[in-house]
């Protein structure tokens, strides 16, 4: 009969591959919960006033690609686009 190697489970170096994983992560898991408690995020203060600016700009955008658009369509389809006055 063959002798087993009765070694502590501690001593090998696959349970501690196995074990490390998940354990790092609850680590990082307790680290994260740490810093969103004590860090809280920052409250914008004037939030809707913001948003209308963002809107404002990106409208702005969109008015400023309107004749470069209606050149592309009017190239596509060959009919000579209505001038807006």
């Amino acid at each position: 009969m063959e002798k087993l190697d009765s070694k502590p489970w501690w001593k090998y170096g696959y349970v501690w591959l196995v074990i490390g994983g998940p354990l790092v992560v609850v680590i990082a898991s307790f680290i994260t919960l740490y810093l969103a408690i004590t860090r809280p995020d920052a409250v914008i203060d004037d939030y809707y006033r913001k948003g209308m600016e963002i809107n404002k700009t990106l409208s702005a955008e969109r008015d400023s690609m309107a004749p470069a658009m209606q050149a592309r369509n009017n190239a596509a389809t060959g009919i000579k686009p209505i001038e807006n006055q």
